[in-house]
């Protein structure tokens, strides 16, 4: 079968067609902006990618199957001559996942408004540790497995579960399609303000999730997180609760930090699993690392989870690209970069850091780039996660005409940081911030980490502010 990607050089998207060419369909795709490090990766796995999009080409290519990207609406013209046509049948990312890598597979789906990639990285990371040659779909780049996407011949496949729609057709979440056997539901908040009108409209895509989950298989459960909780109990399915207090079935005991990492004890039932001690920053990810190691412990033995699992393999662990991830480090200035999007991401990294670093000046860079931080929506949730800095510097909401007077208010947002004892400044473009920092950069004495936030690019300064120091 010739399957085409309409949108393949997204990460989600770049990694599924690596699926599909591994099971031995014949994969295609377009996009604009081909460049490394997916470009590189579609490359070596010989899958053509065109530049551009051209409804003649499509229409010439004939493909047996057209997988529509989420990034792909009305007015994409190979998208109009689909719907025009009716010659080529098309499908989501989601349904094409669920219908053509997880039918008779056993899928681990691992969901939250925050730690998706982390945990999903980690489950599979741990599985393999274990000898299994499970299936696997990370949403980012996990530097612990050989590529962030595997077919496997063995039955669990942990895929990343986005509560985000499906396609401009398919307004469902995406993991609805995924059918879970194993779901982790890490955290719940109020998030993709474009698609949700409130955190109840976001509870409700859980409910539905919850719903398929089958009698056979398990929940585990964010027992500390009381939006998670609120759609519990349930009476179809096993409920596993995972968290810090004493109602958890596994329990994250004794969590510490400093500078040279963290560590942590795991409690099963009120027996002692083991003590973690790994490089890893943050009890947000030391419960990554719970869900993860009961996932795969209940997707490998149901019966003696605790068993399957060697929880020493997390102090090899090294984590996935782009989260906490150091750009340059020295005694004076250490350079970092992070995913963090949401107020709540964005307050637990600058919370772990200041442990990390607890001689460091605090200087974070913030690009509002998602959907919902674009939006004026969060404002004062981000005034509050930015002010744990000592110093914000806010670049320009990306697309900002589209969204008018709806907007991030970024100036609004600088001068109550600055009110509040720090140096902060909202720019009209990241050029100006980039010389801002390195005259900051320049002229600060202590020792300094400054850390970009951001789910895309930053404008290229992260790596041009390297080059010229």
């Amino acid at each position: 079968m010739h399957i085409y990607f309409l949108g393949i050089c997204g990460t989600a998207m770049g990694n599924a067609a690596l699926l599909l060419k591994e099971q031995g369909h014949r994969v295609s795709g377009c996009d604009t902006g081909i460049y490394p490090p997916m470009s590189d990766v579609l490359a070596s796995a010989r899958i053509d990618v065109l530049e551009g999009y051209d409804a003649e080409r499509l229409q010439q290519l004939a493909p047996d199957l057209v997988v529509i990207g989420n990034a792909n609406s009305r007015g994409n013209v190979e998208v109009e001559y689909l719907l025009n046509s009716q010659q080529i049948p098309y499908v989501s990312l989601p349904q094409l996942l669920g219908e053509q890598i997880l039918s008779g597979r056993k899928p681990v789906v691992i969901t939250g408004t925050h730690g998706k990639t982390t945990t999903t990285a980690l489950t599979a990371f741990l599985m393999a540790q274990a000898g299994k040659d499970l299936g696997y779909l990370v949403g980012g780049a996990p530097r612990d497995l050989p590529s962030g996407a595997h077919l496997g011949t063995d039955a669990p496949f942990v895929i990343e579960g986005d509560e985000y729609d499906s396609a401009f057709f398919d307004k469902r979440s995406k993991f609805i399609h995924y059918k879970p056997e194993i779901l982790v539901i890490n955290n719940i908040e109020f998030d993709h303000a474009d698609i949700f009108r409130d955190l109840p409209d976001v509870l409700r895509t859980f409910n539905h999730l919850l719903r398929i989950v089958p009698g056979k298989g398990f929940v585990l459960a964010n027992g500390d997180d009381a939006n998670v909780l609120s759609l519990l109990p349930v009476s179809w399915t096993k409920i596993i609760k995972v968290g810090t207090a004493e109602t958890n079935d596994l329990r994250i005991c004794d969590f510490a930090e400093d500078e040279s990492g963290s560590s942590f004890t795991l409690k099963w039932h009120g027996q002692i699993w083991g003590k973690v001690e790994w490089g890893i920053y943050g009890l947000y990810n030391a419960r990554n690392a719970a869900m993860a190691a009961l996932a795969a412990g209940l997707a490998m033995d149901a019966d003696a989870p605790t068993a399957a699992v060697d929880l020493q393999m997390l102090q090899h662990y090294q984590g996935v690209k782009r989260r906490q991830e150091i750009l340059l480090e020295s005694k004076e200035l250490v350079l970092m970069e992070d995913f963090g999007h949401h107020p709540t991401a964005i307050s637990q990294t600058l919370d772990s850091l200041r442990r990390r670093y607890p001689t460091y000046t605090l200087a974070a860079c913030f690009e509002p780039r998602s959907n919902t931080a674009r939006t004026d929506l969060f404002r004062k949730e981000f005034e509050d996660a930015l002010s744990r800095a000592d110093a914000a510097l806010i670049a320009p909401v990306h697309n900002a005409q589209r969204l008018g007077e709806d907007a991030l208010k970024t100036d609004a947002m600088a001068e109550k940081l600055s009110h509040r004892g720090l140096f902060s400044v909202a720019y009209l473009d990241n050029e100006a911030l980039l010389s801002d920092l390195k005259q900051y950069i320049g002229n600060h004495q202590k020792p300094l980490l400054v850390c970009f936030f951001s789910n895309g690019a930053f404008g290229g300064i992260t790596r041009s502010l390297i080059r010229d120091i």
